[in-house]
């Protein structure tokens, strides 16, 4: 933490090691608070360190401290990627590392510095579900908070706001080690014989940490009662849900792993289902096709199951779409066993379901794991049922919080997220998944229910709370009771604007301070 008697400043710049170290350590800390480890405190301390190391620092030094950083964030979120291809998953690292690099290099290093901290850290977020390729917001601080107190603010403000309050809380951390250490030396000062003015000038350095840190925790603790108490929106019915997991080998690849096996591990797992409910979810990408399903033998086989269970069946589909592009669509069977509609999944993996620069990138590298690029759909997400109208999110998008918002504002009553998490070998994937449909619950006051191949599946209530889960690799069917659900939260009513403008005044108004505090300096004699 800073130096007690002047905590903006440092007389000796530290040598690069010294720079380096720490805040790759600040970054790992963040790190550790994502699933699978999901220590959440250890998120707070990670921001409120990386911030505390921007104090008294140059540009150039700044921009260092947020690269590493970032380096010891995205180094442990998205080691998976690594294993698909090592230099993509390095670039990908390093890219989005580039995001806290801009942010420590927007922040001031004197007076000011916490206020534009903060403001900083929501904007570089929201850049990241933007930017690149449509956003690639895996990995970062919203997703360290889902299983903590601060999850509730969604609710309010979403994954921003989240951000947003985890930069507070380190600020309160920060204040209360500087406080600690302010008195050590001063009890030192005094306990010496030395000036007691010296025990004053000791005090009024720590006195802005300690303001801010008081200011912080009450901010802090208002946003979280806040999103607690919150409007949720309210139960309309209660709905009986069947999640399909047909279980098997992981770590394989769709080219690995044949069709024909996993939509028999689906159809042998549905027969574990116990009557009644009312709602059967496949996941995502159990139904390969060379075609359109409809009218095919297995679009009958199917209905079938949908029949069985006098139940609505929603099913991930692929379809294939001339020789190089594809569907992925989640489609809805009725109790009758009739296809009544489907939803187009939006939001496309960069380098997973499509290459940008296809022809550029295959000069490059061997694209023969992704022959196919797949078709984008326009879809709002929500699909009427005989269960009711529902929100999709397919796989990748529940990590974009303006997805299931405009699957729950188009009338979507429980939201639903079929994925495919079976080529990842451990669950880092799976977890970060669960993470982010915990954020969603919270953000659209809806229940959340999560079917794949080889989990997680899951069962999450419109607070956030984890009520079932499947074992990897296991084949399973989870059934419970979730509930229709209408009504607007303040985030599904308002969005990301309001945070978004509010960090853009913070970070103003830090830098503000900090040219006034230059432009005062520089007149005095």
């Amino acid at each position: 933490m800073p130096s007690v008697a002047e905590p903006e400043t440092r007389a000796q710049p530290p040598r690069r090691g010294r720079t380096v170290a720490p805040a790759v350590g600040a970054g790992v800390l963040i790190a550790i608070s994502v699933p699978p480890v999901g220590l959440w405190p250890a998120g707070i301390a990670g921001v409120g360190l990386l911030g505390w190391q921007l104090a008294g620092r140059p540009a150039r030094t700044r921009a260092l401290i947020g690269f590493a950083g970032g380096i010891g964030l995205y180094g442990v979120t998205l080691a998976w990627m690594s294993q698909f291809n090592l230099i993509g998953g390095v670039l990908v690292m390093m890219l989005e590392a580039s995001f806290l690099c801009l942010a420590a290099l927007a922040t001031p290093p004197g007076r000011g510095r916490r206020a534009a901290w903060v403001g900083a850290l929501v904007i570089q977020d929201w850049l990241r579900s933007w930017i690149p390729f449509g956003g690639v917001p895996l990995g970062g601080i919203p997703l360290g908070q889902a299983a903590g107190p601060l999850a509730p603010v969604a609710r309010l403000g979403g994954p921003l706001l989240v951000t947003g309050v985890t930069a507070l809380a380190g600020l309160v951390l920060e204040g209360v080690v500087t406080a600690v250490a302010a008195t050590l030396r001063r009890a030192r000062t005094t306990g010496g014989g030395a000036d007691a003015e010296a025990a004053v000038r000791v005090g009024a350095a720590t006195f802005p940490a300690v303001a801010v840190a008081l200011v912080s925790v009450v901010v802090v603790v208002a946003l979280a009662v806040g999103g607690l108490l919150a409007p949720g929106g309210r139960s309309v019915a209660p709905l009986r849900v069947a999640l399909v997991q047909g279980g098997g080998r992981r770590g394989l690849r769709a080219v690995e792993n044949p069709a024909s096996k996993v939509l028999a591990a689906a159809f042998d797992a549905s027969a574990l289902i116990r009557a009644p409910v009312d709602l059967v979810l496949w996941p995502e990408d159990v139904i390969a096709m060379d075609g359109p399903i409809q009218g095919t033998r297995t679009a009958e086989q199917v209905g079938q199951v949908a029949v069985a269970n006098r139940a609505a069946l929603l099913a991930g589909v692929t379809e294939t779409v001339g020789a190089d592009k594809f569907r992925n669509a989640e489609v809805v069977w009725d109790g009758t066993g009739h296809i009544t509609g489907r939803f187009d999944k939006v939001h496309r993996v960069p380098f997973g379901e499509y290459v940008p620069g296809r022809s550029l990138v295959a000069k490059l590298v061997d694209l023969g794991v992704i022959p196919r690029d797949a078709i984008p759909g326009r879809g709002t997400g929500e699909v009427s049922t005989q269960a009711g109208p529902v929100g999709i999110v397919i796989s990748y998008e529940i990590y974009f919080a303006n997805r299931a918002r405009t699957a729950i504002r188009a009338g979507g009553e429980v939201l639903l997220a079929p994925t495919n998490t079976a080529s990842y070998t451990t669950s880092q994937v799976p977890s970060s998944e669960l993470a982010a449909a915990k954020l969603r619950a919270w953000e659209t006051g809806r229940d959340v229910i999560m079917a794949a191949p080889t989990g997680f599946s899951a069962v999450i209530d419109s607070r956030g709370r984890l009520l079932e889960r499947s074992t990897l690799g296991r084949r399973e069917v989870l059934t419970a009771t979730v509930h229709r659900r209408v009504g607007l939260t303040p985030y599904l009513r308002w969005g990301d604007g309001p945070v978004l403008m509010l960090s853009l005044a913070l970070a103003a108004a830090g830098w503000t301070l900090a040219l006034l505090d230059q432009s005062v300096n520089s007149s005095k004699p």
